[in-house]
Protein backbone atom coordinates (compact mmCIF):
# COMPACT_ATOMS: atom_id res chain seq x y z
CA UNK A 1 0.00 0.00 0.00
CA UNK A 2 1.46 3.19 -1.02
CA UNK A 3 1.43 6.12 1.68
CA UNK A 4 -1.64 8.41 0.16
CA UNK A 5 -4.39 6.61 -1.60
CA UNK A 6 -7.74 5.24 -1.13
CA UNK A 7 -8.66 1.83 -0.77
CA UNK A 8 -11.68 -0.06 -1.62
CA UNK A 9 -13.68 -3.52 -0.50
CA UNK A 10 -16.73 -4.99 -0.42
CA UNK A 11 -18.25 -7.12 1.56
CA UNK A 12 -21.71 -8.33 0.48
CA UNK A 13 -24.25 -5.63 -0.82
CA UNK A 14 -21.58 -3.00 1.09
CA UNK A 15 -18.56 -1.59 -0.17
CA UNK A 16 -16.16 0.35 1.84
CA UNK A 17 -13.55 3.56 0.13
CA UNK A 18 -11.05 4.37 3.24
CA UNK A 19 -8.73 7.08 3.00
CA UNK A 20 -5.50 6.29 4.22
CA UNK A 21 -2.57 8.68 4.41
CA UNK A 22 -1.37 8.10 7.80
CA UNK A 23 1.68 10.78 7.42
CA UNK A 24 -0.94 13.72 6.69
CA UNK A 25 -4.10 12.41 8.93
CA UNK A 26 -5.70 10.97 5.82
CA UNK A 27 -5.52 14.57 3.94
CA UNK A 28 -6.50 14.37 0.15
CA UNK A 29 -3.71 14.78 -2.31
CA UNK A 30 -4.51 16.21 -5.85
CA UNK A 31 -4.35 12.40 -6.90
CA UNK A 32 -6.51 11.16 -4.21
CA UNK A 33 -9.20 13.40 -5.43
CA UNK A 34 -8.82 12.43 -8.68
CA UNK A 35 -9.15 8.87 -7.56
CA UNK A 36 -12.55 9.13 -5.63
CA UNK A 37 -14.61 9.60 -9.14
CA UNK A 38 -13.31 6.72 -10.82
CA UNK A 39 -13.56 4.30 -7.86
CA UNK A 40 -16.90 5.94 -7.51
CA UNK A 41 -17.58 4.72 -11.48
CA UNK A 42 -16.32 1.32 -11.19
CA UNK A 43 -18.46 0.73 -7.77
CA UNK A 44 -21.49 1.99 -9.11
CA UNK A 45 -21.42 -0.07 -11.94
CA UNK A 46 -21.56 -3.13 -10.16
CA UNK A 47 -25.13 -4.12 -9.25
CA UNK A 48 -24.36 -5.64 -5.87
CA UNK A 49 -23.36 -3.01 -4.15
CA UNK A 50 -26.41 -1.06 -2.80
CA UNK A 51 -24.56 1.03 -0.05
CA UNK A 52 -21.33 2.64 0.56
CA UNK A 53 -19.08 3.47 3.47
CA UNK A 54 -16.65 6.35 3.24
CA UNK A 55 -14.08 6.41 6.60
CA UNK A 56 -10.79 6.67 7.31
CA UNK A 57 -7.75 4.66 8.11
CA UNK A 58 -6.26 4.76 11.99
CA UNK A 59 -8.81 6.45 13.89
CA UNK A 60 -8.79 9.40 11.88
CA UNK A 61 -11.54 10.66 8.74
CA UNK A 62 -9.89 12.97 6.80
CA UNK A 63 -7.54 16.06 8.18
CA UNK A 64 -8.52 18.18 4.94
CA UNK A 65 -6.74 18.55 1.66
CA UNK A 66 -2.96 17.70 1.32
CA UNK A 67 -1.44 21.67 1.28
CA UNK A 68 1.70 20.47 0.61
CA UNK A 69 -0.18 20.70 -2.84
CA UNK A 70 -1.69 23.79 -2.53
CA UNK A 71 -0.61 25.35 -5.98
CA UNK A 72 -2.27 22.40 -7.30
CA UNK A 73 -5.37 22.15 -5.50
CA UNK A 74 -5.88 26.41 -5.97
CA UNK A 75 -5.33 25.56 -9.87
CA UNK A 76 -9.63 25.81 -11.23
CA UNK A 77 -10.80 27.07 -8.10
CA UNK A 78 -10.22 24.09 -6.56
CA UNK A 79 -12.26 22.24 -9.15
CA UNK A 80 -10.52 18.67 -8.87
CA UNK A 81 -11.82 18.64 -4.72
CA UNK A 82 -15.41 19.85 -6.19
CA UNK A 83 -15.56 17.47 -8.94
CA UNK A 84 -14.78 14.59 -6.24
CA UNK A 85 -17.54 16.02 -4.51
CA UNK A 86 -20.10 16.49 -6.82
CA UNK A 87 -19.20 12.45 -8.10
CA UNK A 88 -19.94 11.58 -4.33
CA UNK A 89 -23.32 13.06 -3.83
CA UNK A 90 -24.39 11.70 -6.96
CA UNK A 91 -23.33 8.75 -6.55
CA UNK A 92 -26.26 6.30 -7.01
CA UNK A 93 -26.91 4.06 -3.79
CA UNK A 94 -26.88 5.41 0.02
CA UNK A 95 -23.52 6.85 1.49
CA UNK A 96 -22.96 6.42 4.93
CA UNK A 97 -19.70 8.76 6.42
CA UNK A 98 -17.87 6.89 9.46
CA UNK A 99 -16.60 9.42 10.98
CA UNK A 100 -13.88 9.48 13.93
CA UNK A 101 -11.24 11.30 15.07
CA UNK A 102 -10.54 14.71 12.43
CA UNK A 103 -13.36 15.45 10.28
CA UNK A 104 -12.07 19.10 8.85
CA UNK A 105 -11.90 21.11 5.80
CA UNK A 106 -11.64 18.69 2.92
CA UNK A 107 -12.58 16.11 5.21
CA UNK A 108 -16.25 17.75 5.93
CA UNK A 109 -16.61 18.35 2.43
CA UNK A 110 -17.01 14.55 1.80
CA UNK A 111 -18.69 14.05 4.71
CA UNK A 112 -21.21 16.45 3.85
CA UNK A 113 -21.56 14.68 0.33
CA UNK A 114 -22.58 11.45 1.88
CA UNK A 115 -26.37 11.12 2.43
CA UNK A 116 -25.58 10.40 6.17
CA UNK A 117 -23.06 10.82 8.87
CA UNK A 118 -22.66 8.29 12.05
CA UNK A 119 -19.87 9.91 14.06
CA UNK A 120 -17.31 8.50 17.57
CA UNK A 121 -18.02 10.67 20.41
CA UNK A 122 -14.19 11.95 19.78
CA UNK A 123 -14.95 13.11 16.09
CA UNK A 124 -14.23 16.74 15.84
CA UNK A 125 -15.33 19.11 12.76
CA UNK A 126 -14.36 22.37 11.51
CA UNK A 127 -14.17 24.37 8.13
CA UNK A 128 -10.94 26.11 8.24
CA UNK A 129 -10.71 28.52 4.99
CA UNK A 130 -10.96 31.33 7.21
CA UNK A 131 -7.86 30.55 8.33
CA UNK A 132 -5.90 30.16 5.38
CA UNK A 133 -7.33 32.87 3.59
CA UNK A 134 -9.08 30.26 1.04
CA UNK A 135 -12.91 30.52 -0.35
CA UNK A 136 -14.45 27.75 -0.12
CA UNK A 137 -15.87 26.25 -3.11
CA UNK A 138 -19.53 27.55 -3.66
CA UNK A 139 -21.49 24.21 -4.24
CA UNK A 140 -20.02 23.08 -1.06
CA UNK A 141 -20.95 25.80 0.67
CA UNK A 142 -24.33 25.68 -0.24
CA UNK A 143 -24.36 22.15 0.34
CA UNK A 144 -22.71 22.54 4.05
CA UNK A 145 -25.87 25.54 4.17
CA UNK A 146 -28.15 23.08 2.78
CA UNK A 147 -27.33 20.89 5.41
CA UNK A 148 -27.03 22.70 8.70
CA UNK A 149 -28.64 26.08 8.33
CA UNK A 150 -27.18 29.00 6.92
CA UNK A 151 -26.76 30.70 10.57
CA UNK A 152 -24.61 27.42 11.77
CA UNK A 153 -22.99 27.02 8.17
CA UNK A 154 -22.06 30.51 8.65
CA UNK A 155 -20.22 30.19 12.29
CA UNK A 156 -18.16 27.48 10.75
CA UNK A 157 -16.83 29.53 8.01
CA UNK A 158 -16.60 32.56 9.73
CA UNK A 159 -14.52 31.36 12.37
CA UNK A 160 -12.52 28.20 11.70
CA UNK A 161 -13.13 26.89 14.67
CA UNK A 162 -13.58 22.63 15.37
CA UNK A 163 -16.98 21.55 16.83
CA UNK A 164 -17.44 18.50 18.90
CA UNK A 165 -19.37 15.40 17.94
CA UNK A 166 -22.25 16.33 20.09
CA UNK A 167 -22.24 19.85 18.44
CA UNK A 168 -22.41 18.42 15.23
CA UNK A 169 -25.38 16.54 16.17
CA UNK A 170 -27.39 19.30 17.36
CA UNK A 171 -26.74 21.69 14.17
CA UNK A 172 -27.46 18.84 12.27
CA UNK A 173 -24.03 18.14 10.68
CA UNK A 174 -24.28 14.43 11.90
CA UNK A 175 -27.14 11.89 12.16
CA UNK A 176 -25.46 9.69 15.01
CA UNK A 177 -23.44 10.06 17.75
CA UNK A 178 -21.71 6.70 19.29
CA UNK A 179 -19.90 5.54 21.93
CA UNK A 180 -15.97 4.62 21.28
CA UNK A 181 -15.67 1.62 20.07
CA UNK A 182 -19.87 1.26 18.79
CA UNK A 183 -19.05 3.28 15.37
CA UNK A 184 -18.22 0.01 13.53
CA UNK A 185 -21.25 -2.15 14.51
CA UNK A 186 -23.42 0.69 14.29
CA UNK A 187 -22.37 1.36 10.92
CA UNK A 188 -22.86 -2.32 9.68
CA UNK A 189 -26.13 -2.82 11.23
CA UNK A 190 -27.38 0.44 8.91
CA UNK A 191 -26.23 -0.60 5.69
CA UNK A 192 -27.35 -3.74 6.10
CA UNK A 193 -30.58 -2.53 6.89
CA UNK A 194 -30.42 -0.25 3.76
CA UNK A 195 -29.35 -2.92 1.87
CA UNK A 196 -32.83 -5.22 2.76
CA UNK A 197 -35.01 -2.29 1.29
CA UNK A 198 -36.43 -1.67 -1.41
CA UNK A 199 -34.11 -0.35 -4.28
CA UNK A 200 -36.53 1.20 -6.04
CA UNK A 201 -37.69 2.69 -2.94
CA UNK A 202 -34.19 3.77 -2.01
CA UNK A 203 -32.79 5.26 -4.96
CA UNK A 204 -35.98 7.05 -6.06
CA UNK A 205 -36.49 8.66 -2.32
CA UNK A 206 -32.49 9.28 -2.79
CA UNK A 207 -33.21 11.44 -6.05
CA UNK A 208 -36.05 12.91 -5.26
CA UNK A 209 -34.83 14.55 -1.57
CA UNK A 210 -31.35 15.81 -3.48
CA UNK A 211 -33.75 17.35 -5.95
CA UNK A 212 -32.51 15.37 -8.63
CA UNK A 213 -35.95 14.00 -9.87
CA UNK A 214 -38.32 16.47 -12.40
CA UNK A 215 -41.82 16.04 -12.84
CA UNK A 216 -41.06 13.45 -15.63
CA UNK A 217 -38.67 10.98 -13.58
CA UNK A 218 -41.09 11.49 -10.54
CA UNK A 219 -43.77 9.99 -12.95
CA UNK A 220 -40.99 7.31 -14.41
CA UNK A 221 -40.62 6.29 -10.67
CA UNK A 222 -44.09 6.17 -10.19
CA UNK A 223 -44.85 3.76 -12.96
CA UNK A 224 -41.78 1.61 -11.99
CA UNK A 225 -43.66 0.96 -8.50
CA UNK A 226 -46.66 -0.05 -10.85
CA UNK A 227 -45.16 -2.51 -13.62
CA UNK A 228 -42.48 -3.39 -11.16
CA UNK A 229 -44.37 -5.81 -8.95
CA UNK A 230 -42.02 -4.53 -5.78
CA UNK A 231 -44.99 -2.96 -3.81
CA UNK A 232 -47.33 -6.26 -4.55
CA UNK A 233 -44.31 -7.98 -3.10
CA UNK A 234 -43.69 -5.89 -0.26
CA UNK A 235 -47.75 -5.91 1.11
CA UNK A 236 -47.51 -9.76 1.10
CA UNK A 237 -44.43 -9.77 2.72
CA UNK A 238 -46.33 -7.90 5.75
CA UNK A 239 -49.17 -10.40 5.47
CA UNK A 240 -47.19 -13.38 5.45
CA UNK A 241 -45.16 -12.54 8.26
CA UNK A 242 -41.96 -12.76 6.15
CA UNK A 243 -38.87 -10.74 4.88
CA UNK A 244 -39.64 -9.14 1.56
CA UNK A 245 -37.50 -10.45 -1.73
CA UNK A 246 -37.47 -7.17 -3.14
CA UNK A 247 -35.94 -7.72 -6.77
CA UNK A 248 -36.33 -4.27 -8.27
CA UNK A 249 -32.74 -3.28 -10.22
CA UNK A 250 -31.79 -0.28 -11.55
CA UNK A 251 -32.78 -0.30 -16.09
CA UNK A 252 -28.75 0.54 -16.46
CA UNK A 253 -28.14 -2.01 -13.70
CA UNK A 254 -29.75 -4.96 -15.38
Amino acid sequence: MSDAELTVTVTGPVATVVIHNPARRNAMTPAMWRQLPVLLDGLEADPTVRALVLTGAGGTFCAGADLGDLDELLAGDGSIAVAAEERLAAFGRPTVAAIEGACVGGGCQLAVACDLRLAAADARFGVPPARLGLVYPAPTTRRLAGLVGPSAAKHLLFTGELIDAERAARIGLVDEVLPAGALAGRVAALTATIAERSRLTVTAAKEIVDGRADADRIAWWHAQVRDSGEAREGVAAVNERRQPRFRWTPPAAR
